[in-house]
């Protein structure tokens, strides 16, 4: 009897702290939104205020070259509306930004009608922060990060340009908004998932994860869970782009929402690729070209490898090796993938092909067309690509493109 008595006690403590907690979020919640409605309605302007969620705005790859095409587009058919970029980029200024932007896509923005809005807590989505459970600390922390830019500006509709599922029901909820979003890769995918079901090593499954039957499990149900919850917080989404075939199969599969998801490729300018001309075979040098961000995605390692592996095969044939270059060019968005590159050019070392592998890092669109003109061949080594921008690019050249899977 006093057992049971005990557990009836110990049963209503905690539907008393889980009531409590319930009634507290709720309170919170309704007060938020009491207060960004508020705000909302203190605007002197008519305007429809135009928010693009894009943290590293001013990183210069593929994804940033989607947003200021976006930005461009916007500008040139709507009037009556304010834009605005939430970034974390601390350092930059909108001018310096707004160059960068300028001068490495080779666009004209009309720069006096786009605010910044600048978000402190950045930092939150940083994966050196998760060691454990990446995925969820990044996607809770994007929440924390999208409720600061909330506070700070609240628009009528809400843009997300890089692929941070979980600021939609932030924006739509709490900020009443529109939301619209452009999905480069998905947040986990099917393919992800198989990864770790067939124990490979890779740069989203540790080794010690692959070699352990329990912890492959644990890592399993976590996927499968967290998909759950990401296609949940997706359906919040008004329009839904994708950027390719690839990217669409997987989000309509995990969100379910296909009559609201387009495929909408991404901006590629290659009309100004098209009229180079190469001088590759005025070159001393045989370039071999790769342009990308330095994310752990893009796989460089395999690329330094790859170029071992060809010192290996031409080791009969000194003087052609000698005129061998690789030449990787790409963009740094952080301290992480500045420490990225120098990591990789240890591995050069170690692997002694300083000197026939160089870094350009965050080079202006006109070096980039130089780089395009003396290269003769170009390399791209993501694993499942999802679109490739780089790839078309090297194509539009006129250099010969080797691919990876």
């Amino acid at each position: 009897m006093v057992c049971l008595c005990s557990l009836y006690a110990q049963l209503y403590l905690v539907l008393f702290v889980g009531s409590f907690c319930l009634i507290g979020t709720l309170t919170v919640f309704l007060l938020l939104r009491q207060l960004i409605k508020r705000q909302k309605g203190k605007r002197l302007d008519n305007d429809k205020y135009v928010a693009l969620f894009h943290p590293y705005c001013n990183a210069g790859g593929g994804g940033e070259r989607v947003l200021w095409c976006a930005v461009r587009a916007l500008q040139n058919k709507y009037e009556g509306i304010k834009l605005f970029i939430y970034t974390g980029d601390l350092e930059a200024t909108p001018e310096e930004i707004l160059n960068k932007a300028e001068r490495t896509f080779n666009l004209t923005l009309d720069t006096e009608k786009i605010k910044f809005v600048y978000l402190k807590q950045r930092k939150w989505i940083e994966a050196k922060w998760y060691p454990y459970f990446t995925l969820l600390g990044q996607s809770l922390g994007s929440m924390v990060l999208a409720l600061e830019g909330l506070l700070n500006l609240q628009p009528d509709v809400f843009i997300d340009t890089m692929g941070y599922a979980f600021t939609y029901p932030v924006f739509s909820y709490l900020g009443g908004c529109k939301i619209g979003c452009y999905t480069h890769y998905p947040t986990i995918s099917t393919d992800m998932l198989r990864r770790v079901q067939n124990h490979v090593n890779s740069y989203n499954n540790r080794g010690y994860v692959a070699r352990n039957p329990f912890a492959t499990w644990i890592k399993i149900a976590y996927y499968r869970i967290f998909s759950k919850i990401y296609g949940m917080v997706g359906r919040c989404a008004d329009t839904v782009m994708v950027n390719s075939s690839w990217t669409e199969g997987h989000i309509i599969s995990l969100w379910d929402v296909p009559y609201k998801t387009h495929r909408v490729y991404p901006p590629c300018e290659v009309s100004e690729l098209k009229k180079l001309e190469s001088l590759a075979s005025g070159h001393e040098k045989i370039i071999i070209l790769s342009v990308g961000q330095f994310r752990p995605e893009k796989d460089h390692p395999l690329q330094l490898q790859a170029m071992y592996e060809l010192r290996t095969l031409l080791n009969k044939d000194e003087d052609l090796w000698n005129r061998l270059r690789l030449m990787i060019v790409g963009s740094c968005r952080d301290a992480e993938d500045r420490e990225r590159v120098k990591n990789m050019q240890d591995f050069a070392k170690h692997l002694s092909l300083e000197n026939s592998v160089e870094f350009r890092v965050n080079v202006s669109y006109q070096e980039l067309l130089q780089c395009f003109q003396v290269a003769t061949i170009g390399l791209h080594t993501m694993w499942n690509e999802h679109f490739g921008i780089s790839v078309v690019d090297c194509m539009a050249a006129g250099l010969i493109m080797v691919a990876n899977r």
